[in-house]
């Protein structure tokens, strides 16, 4: 991913924003009933298998993907590579002032980090020209939108012919967990891939969502036949959505 985020911060010729969609089994669950979300992760540059089911699905599929990229983890691995290349980031939504903490705490890790710019804004149509207006004045290179599922990946392809940025990635509660207003499952649920416990029982209210996790499993199982294509042909563009 991050090589080919290099590759198009290097292009001398580039054309619109380029959009990164972080693929969960939620994603894919919700994608099959709201057909302008399942346009949007179609048409985006790049989809990464944020979620252990992906990896699954995939594996079923007979492609085998080497890990998880998540929101949660390329914030950070980004923003690393940033502060080494000189590209601004900017941190747009969360609640009011996480955008601000989350990118404090970064630039802290990171001293070389370039901070373009942080404001909590929203989705709705009546904020875009403001949110215009600022992302213009930044001079940002990598946009981080967390306005939640399926709002931010949404709201990327609505308006990635208009934003003045390189690329922009959803990155869903990651700034809740950079700022410290939520606590990130520890790393020995992130290996047993069990991270989704822990949100579970910090927010029970999530409940409703996990109930998508069954669905996901039987469209899986569902499915007849395997791709054919293999990880040599593959296109990065493509790689999630065939």
């Amino acid at each position: 991913m991050l090589e080919i985020l290099a590759a198009w911060l290097d292009d001398p010729s580039p054309s619109s924003c380029r959009q990164i969609c972080t693929v969960n089994p939620e994603f894919v669950v919700d994608a099959q009933t709201q057909p302008a979300f399942a346009a949007a992760l179609a048409r985006a540059d790049l989809r990464v298998p944020d979620g252990a089911g992906i990896l699954w699905a995939a594996r079923r599929q007979g492609i085998r993907l080497h890990e998880r990229v998540t929101g949660s983890d390329g914030i950070y691995r980004i923003c690393e590579k940033a502060a080494q290349q000189g590209w601004r980031v900017y941190f747009l939504g969360a609640g009011p002032g996480v955008a601000a903490e989350t990118a404090r705490r970064l630039a802290q890790r990171y001293p070389d980090l370039q901070v373009a710019g942080t404001y909590s804004g929203d989705p709705g149509d009546a904020a875009w020209p403001d949110i215009h207006a600022r992302l213009v004045a930044a001079q940002a290179d990598i946009l981080f939108v967390a306005f939640g599922h399926p709002k931010q990946d949404l709201w990327i392809d609505a308006h990635r012919h208009e934003l003045p940025v390189r690329a922009a990635m959803g990155v869903g509660g990651a700034f809740d967990f950079a700022a410290g207003v939520t606590t990130r499952a520890p790393a020995w649920m992130q290996r047993l891939q069990i991270e989704w416990l822990h949100r579970l029982i910090q927010e029970p209210w999530r409940w409703r969502r996990m109930m998508k996790l069954p669905i996901f499993i039987g469209l899986v199982l569902g499915q007849k036949g395997h791709m054919t294509r293999t990880n040599s042909d593959a296109s990065p563009r493509h790689f999630l959505h065939d």
